[in-house]
């Protein structure tokens, strides 16, 4: 499953909102800098899809537009 994500970073409160089945909009605290957002990121997709066995940021690196895979099976 792929799920692409619009992040805001330096926000005030995280937030994780669906906008269709698999387009979502994340706020977080984190600045875009050193991996940071990227990586609570990560945590945040994990604790919004907990059956998930293995996340993976595909593309978007540098970019507030990121393209997740989402494995449920080993």
């Amino acid at each position: 499953m792929y799920i692409h994500l619009k992040v805001h970073t330096k926000a005030k409160d995280e937030i994780f909102k669906k906008l269709k089945e698999d387009h979502f909009e994340v706020w977080v605290k984190e600045p875009a800098e050193r991996n940071l957002a990227n990586k609570r990121l990560i945590e945040i997709v994990r604790e919004n899809f907990p059956e998930a066995k293995k996340i993976k940021l595909v593309s978007g690196h540098h970019s507030p537009s990121k393209l997740f895979s989402i494995d449920f099976e080993d």
